[in-house]
């Protein structure tokens, strides 16, 4: 199937319909929390459990990661190396990374479930997911920073409530289709997962989780390489603990390196595939997927997905979508259950 792509300020946001002059923002939270701290830490407790510490002076000061790295690989330590590189990402990268922001619009306005508006502030435009519900008065984003891009900085960093936004659109076709008795199954990564809280706030909000007296399973799996980087993470862990029939299934990456985490490490994509009914698969998946299924999942959840049963939806950036989608029709999802969007 076609991957959509976000429009960006080089498809012309400007021509999209206004919806209103000015957005008032309301609130503004960082979802995201500096762990210099927590890195520091890490690389300590690892070098002396490894009797290391005193080798490598650069540890002490955390000024020349990059040197640091470069010494560990060439005496061998290639495991220490490439933690140490994830980490130095990590100690290095600006903070706030994640923002939630919400507006309230001079002008109140119809849109669905998982569109996206364009966005313009001090001068700069990007579209960006809608998190919230149309059910709701005000509307919500969530920014990612991206280092030396044109508007994400000033959202995370500079934006403050009572500033003011212009808002264009709505726009976009990753919507839900009409309720059915289907399963709904959300796959993204980042930011990605934007639309799908808003999907996610309507179908409980609205009752649609329901279908003819029997209740349909809603299931996000969501990655990032720290758990801090989970967008909503709280907000879903709060529906897994009062809804039998949502399942939250965060797929990290990188968080052992500075917790005891003990979830789902693997791609979004075969955390999926983990969680599929082994006995509901009757194709050939291929030598990438085929490893996956039938194995047993880290997230502690006994539901399982029963592709003929469930539509999916796909959002992140390009590259990743076109593997979720891939491995959504390679478990037998029909094509035309699947929907997917991407950007970056």
């Amino acid at each position: 199937m076609t991957v959509r792509k976000h429009a960006s300020k080089h498809d012309r946001i400007a021509e999209l319909p206004l919806v209103t002059e000015s957005a008032t923002v309301v609130a503004t939270e960082d979802l995201d929390r500096d762990r210099t701290e927590e890195v520091r830490e890490a690389v300590d407790h690892w070098f002396e459990e490894a009797g290391l510490a005193d080798r490598y002076e650069t540890v002490s000061d955390y000024d020349d990661w990059e040197t640091l790295v470069r010494e560990l690989r060439a005496d061998g330590y290639h495991g220490f190396a490439r933690r140490c590189g994830a980490l130095m990402e990590r100690y290095e990268r600006p903070y706030p990374m994640l923002t939630r922001i919400e507006f309230e619009p001079d002008k109140p306005f119809e849109y669905l479930a998982g569109q996206y508006v364009g966005l313009r502030y001090c001068g700069n435009s990007r579209a960006y997911s809608l998190a919230s519900s149309p059910t709701r008065d005000t509307v919500e984003i969530c920014v990612r920073r991206v280092p030396g891009g044109d508007l994400s900085p000033q959202l995370c960093a500079d934006l403050s409530v009572g500033d003011r936004v212009t808002m264009r659109g709505p726009r976009g076709e990753l919507v839900l289709d009409d309720p059915s008795k289907r399963d709904l199954v959300f796959l993204a990564t980042g930011t990605g997962v934007a639309p799908f809280k808003g999907m996610a706030d309507y179908v409980f909000e609205t009752g649609i989780d329901e279908f003819r007296g029997e209740q349909r399973d809603v299931w996000v799996f969501l990655g990032a390489a720290w758990e801090d980087d989970l967008p909503y993470r709280e907000a879903f862990r709060e529906y897994a603990s009062e809804r039998d029939n949502f399942h939250f299934v965060p797929c990290l990456s990188r968080e052992s390196y500075l917790s005891k985490w003990t979830g789902e490490t693997d791609y979004v994509q075969h955390a999926f595939v983990k969680h599929v009914d082994e006995s509901t698969v009757t194709a050939p998946l291929g030598r990438e997927l085929e490893r996956w299924l039938g194995e047993s999942p880290d997230s502690g959840i006994d539901a399982r997905i029963d592709p003929g049963n469930a539509e999916v939806y796909a959002c992140g950036l390009n590259a990743m979508v076109h593997s979720l989608v891939d491995a959504a029709e390679s478990v037998g999802v029909p094509d035309d259950r699947i929907d997917a969007e991407g950007f970056g």
